[in-house]
C-alpha cells in the first residue's frame, strides 16, 4: 500500500455525538478528518469508527497513527 497524503502534521480536536463516522485514511478528504470519497479509485479506505457517548477527541491527520483514527503522537516524527 502506498503512503497516504499528509493532511495535516497535528491532530483535529473534534467533539463528537453518539454515531458512526468514517475518517479520511487517504488524507485527501476536503472534510478532514473525516472522509467525504476522495479516496474513489485508490487503495486506501476509510476507517469506520462508532462513538456511544458524547465525546472531545483528538483525531489523526497525518494520516500515520498506529490507533486510528485517534492521534498517537507520531505526526511529531514526520
Amino acid at each position: 500500500m502506498g503512503k497516504p497524503f499528509i493532511a495535516a502534521k497535528m491532530p483535529a480536536q473534534v467533539n463528537l455525538e453518539p454515531g458512526q463516522y468514517f475518517w479520511c485514511a487517504c488524507g485527501k478528504s476536503s472534510k478532514q478528518p473525516f472522509c467525504d470519497g476522495s479516496h474513489h479509485g485508490t487503495e486506501f479506505v476509510p476507517s469506520m469508527f462508532k462513538v456511544a457517548e458524547k465525546q472531545d477527541a483528538w483525531l489523526c491527520q497525518c494520516k500515520h497513527t498506529k490507533n486510528p483514527p485517534y492521534c498517537d503522537g507520531t505526526h511529531k516524527t514526520l
